[in-house]
Order: C-alpha cells, then sequence, then structure tokens
C-alpha cells in the first residue's frame, strides 16, 4: 500500500460521523474535488481506494441519502446519488459558500479533509516531499487556499487549463497539513522517514564536500610537485632560500599531504597560512622559468 493510500485509510477510520456540522463539511470538501462530477440532478464520485469510497457512502448516508450504489469498473469505484437537499452552501458554479456556517476551526478540518480525501495525493516521504489536492474551479482552490493560510499552512497554487491544484513541496508544511487534517499516525510515519531521509542527505552532502576537498588538495599537490621537479631539472632549486627549500623536500615527501598535514610534519615551526604561502612562491618561481 503507498504512503498516500495508509493516510486515506486513517483518515476514513475517523470516528466523527455523530457531528452532523463536520459531516457535511467533509462531504462539501469531497464535492468541491475535481474526482466529483455534477450531471443534471445526479453526483458522481470515484476514486481508487476501498476506504474512501465506503467513508464516502458514510457520509451521504449520515445526511439522509439511502438511495445509492457503489459500483466497480476496472480499479475504479464509483457512487452515483442525487444532489443533497441541505449542501446548499455547495455551489457548483461559483465554489463552496464558507460564509453560509459558522466557522470554525473542527469545521475548517472537515472541508480540508474531505477535499484531500476526494482528490488528494501526498508522495512517499522517502523519496521525495509532494503532497496536492486538485479541485473542480479557481473559486474553490482559492477558499481552501485562504483556509490554510488562516492556520499558517504554507502551499501553493498551480492552475491550468481546466485544471486547480493546491500543492506543498516542504517537508515541515505537509506534516502541519497531515496533522491538520486527522491523520495523526501518518504524521508519525511521516516525520520518522522524513528525519531518515533528511539525515542521509545531510551526511551525502557531507561525503560529497569531503571528496571535492580531498581532491582540490590532491590536485594542488600533484602541481606542487610539478614545479619542485621543473625547478630541479632546471638546475634552479639551489635558488630557492633555505625555508622555501625546505617546504619543497616536504611536498615531495609527502605528495598526497594536505597543507594542514604539511604544517603539522614541520613539528609547528610554520603554520599552515606560512606553508601556503611559500608553496605559492615555489610556483611563481617556476612558472617564470616556464616562460
Amino acid at each position: 500500500m503507498s504512503f498516500s493510500s495508509s493516510v486515506k485509510e486513517e483518515l476514513s477510520k475517523m470516528n466523527n460521523l455523530n457531528k452532523k456540522d463536520q459531516v457535511q463539511m467533509e462531504l462539501a470538501g469531497y464535492l468541491i474535488s475535481s474526482n466529483t462530477s455534477r450531471k443534471k440532478n445526479k453526483i458522481k464520485f470515484s476514486t481508487e481506494s476501498e476506504y474512501n469510497i465506503n467513508r464516502y457512502a458514510k457520509l451521504i448516508k449520515n445526511i439522509g441519502i439511502d438511495n445509492y450504489k457503489i459500483n466497480i469498473k476496472g480499479k475504479i469505484y464509483y457512487v452515483e446519488h442525487d444532489i443533497p437537499e441541505d449542501m446548499s452552501r455547495v455551489n457548483f458554479e461559483t465554489g463552496i459558500e464558507l460564509a453560509e456556517y459558522e466557522k470554525n476551526e473542527q469545521l475548517d478540518k472537515a472541508l480540508v479533509r474531505g477535499a484531500f480525501l476526494g482528490s488528494g495525493y501526498v508522495n512517499n516521504p522517502e523519496k521525495k516531499y509532494h503532497l496536492e489536492i486538485n479541485f473542480d474551479n479557481k473559486v474553490n482552490l482559492d477558499k481552501v487556499y485562504e483556509i490554510l493560510q488562516t492556520y499558517e499552512i504554507k502551499t501553493k497554487k498551480l492552475i491550468k487549463e481546466k485544471s486547480y491544484t493546491l500543492y506543498i513541496k516542504e517537508g515541515e508544511e505537509i506534516s502541519k497539513i497531515l496533522a491538520f487534517i486527522g491523520g495523526n499516525s501518518s504524521v508519525l510515519k511521516f516525520e520518522e522517514a522524513r528525519v531518515i531521509r533528511d539525515s542521509s542527505n545531510k551526511l551525502n552532502r557531507l561525503v560529497n564536500c569531503e571528496t571535492a576537498n580531498f581532491s582540490k588538495t590532491i590536485q594542488a599537490g600533484k602541481k606542487q610537485i610539478e614545479d619542485i621537479k621543473l625547478i630541479k631539472s632546471k638546475k634552479k632549486f639551489g635558488e630557492l632560500s633555505e625555508s622555501l627549500q625546505e617546504v619543497a623536500n616536504m611536498r615531495l615527501k609527502y605528495p598526497e599531504a594536505s597543507l594542514s598535514e604539511l604544517a603539522e610534519q614541520m613539528d609547528g615551526k610554520i603554520s599552515k597560512s606560512g606553508i601556503t604561502h611559500r608553496l605559492a612562491a615555489i610556483s611563481k618561481f617556476a612558472d617564470e622559468l616556464r616562460k
């Protein structure tokens, strides 16, 4: 089972069907999702989740709709029923009219939860962070966007031709919205995967950085050795000062050592900065010989 499916399974088992106002708002969330369509006096909802279709059936039954039937076509479950009489707050042309109910946090949560169950998706956090909810029109997209902004859950909107999507790509914000809609167990699983993934990414960045630094050290060491060998081949090594000859001989003896390691080999007589300046002087001398 995918992570998205497990989230929907958890949400579909929420035990709050005795609260009529929340049931209506969760159903309203389903109705404004892109997986719900309207034909004349009928509403049709489709989903690939057995848990989800059962949740939807419980919601419509709770508000008095008994004349419905769940059908299966391929992997898709769908249910068709009459438009609920007491769902006047949902306008299929202009969107959901939030002003028609007494606004509170529990109803906001129910609405967003219904929209996510209706046409939402969240990616496996072990791979990447991505959550999205698709809506039937821009008005409804904007309404839910505004609700989430109220609770400081940062989302983004993507609007294309007949496509209205709210999405999140930040792990912290996905965790917040999952908690907001009641997916407490899912939040724990998400955070566990998030910690492992972020720690792994941090380790990889550290290893890559250290590898790059090591590679630079090796390349710089090769150039320094080439410079010293050139000076010797030109019989000019004796023209270097004693301090430069000392560093040059140390570099030849330890070709792969870093500047800090070379400084340690000098028994504290010269710092890393001093090593750097002397090797630069040797390189400049070699470059003059190449001209």
